[in-house]
């Protein structure tokens, strides 16, 4: 009987050290990926652009995030004793549609590879319909210049995809110009009765010579004139995001340049495919033409659906 009391004692001792060693192990295991957290929009309206941002406690080697198609490695950055990558996605509203879309966000933490899945609702927002008078050839162009415009096109594409690691941005960004803002985003546009594609960027009112500024640091990627954008720049902020503005008077800058927010890079003009002299200003992330609009939002809480 002593004997059986014995082996039940240490039976009991046993059991109790085992069940600290589970506890222990199942705290330092969830502490040890309790560290990122994740900070996106549920839903976002067709053509706008929304922040991702991913933050850790202890180190992030690097992370990626996967949208549409589209692979962004944002920059880490160190804050307030945190590591935070920050990342801009959005959606195009001439080439995307509504519906719920995948995000995939995976992270290395001390050499410890987390994916995590999520989705966000993009729901068809009403833009206005405008209709334009503007010359013929404008509209319907000759054949002697379709290979121009091709060439433009290819030069375009290039510019609006480019992908850099530094990121060189911070939201909010500032307007290009002082005039007020004239045709939104996504406004319908019907060219001498013929319904064209959605409008997408932003004009501003202004008079011949007015400065245009640089919304945010970046490089002069592309300073071109193209047949509809007339004089035209193209500024890389990096990791994905590239402002653009047209119909200029007079480049200040060229390619290869770098420039900071605020920085006067041309004037307005009226060159290319306009009714007057005005700018045109359009962001592309990731590819993706979006309403540039938001990027002057000053509360960027609503970037990131907080």
């Amino acid at each position: 009987m002593r004997i059986l009391e014995i082996q039940l004692k240490s039976s009991m001792k046993y059991m109790k050290v085992f069940t600290l060693v589970i506890v222990c192990c199942l705290f330092f295991a969830s502490s040890a990926f309790a560290a990122v957290s994740l900070a996106y929009p549920q839903k976002a309206g067709l053509g706008e652009p929304f922040l991702v941002r991913i933050t850790s406690d202890t180190n992030l080697d690097s992370a990626s995030v996967n949208w549409l198609g589209a692979a962004v490695h944002p920059e880490i950055e160190n804050w307030k004793g945190k590591y935070v990558a920050l990342v801009m996605l959005g959606t195009d509203v001439l080439n995307d549609k509504a519906g719920k879309k995948n995000l995939t966000i995976k992270v290395v933490e001390n050499g410890k590879e987390r994916s995590f899945k999520r989705k966000i609702k993009i729901y068809n927002k009403k833009y206005k319909v405008q209709r334009l008078t503007l010359p013929e050839k404008m509209v319907t162009p000759p054949k002697e210049v379709l290979e121009r415009i091709r060439h433009d096109s290819v030069e375009v594409k290039a510019a609006k995809e480019t992908q850099s690691a530094k990121k060189m941005w911070a939201v909010p960004f500032i307007k290009p110009t002082k005039g007020a803002e004239s045709s939104p985003y996504g406004a319908r546009r019907i060219l001498n009765g013929i319904p064209k594609n959605p409008h997408r960027g932003l004009d501003f009112r202004g008079t011949k010579g007015t400065d245009v500024c640089a919304m945010a640091d970046g490089k002069v990627i592309l300073v071109k004139n193209h047949y509809y954008a007339g004089n035209c720049i193209y500024l890389d902020h990096g990791n994905g995001v590239v402002t653009m503005y047209f119909h200029l008077s007079q480049f200040d800058v060229k390619e290869g340049d770098m420039v900071v927010r605020g920085q006067t890079i041309g004037r307005i003009g009226a060159t290319g495919r306009v009714t007057g002299p005005h700018l045109h200003m359009s962001a592309s992330v990731q590819g993706k033409l979006v309403d540039p609009s938001f990027l002057l939002e000053k509360n960027t809480d609503k970037l990131l659906g907080l």
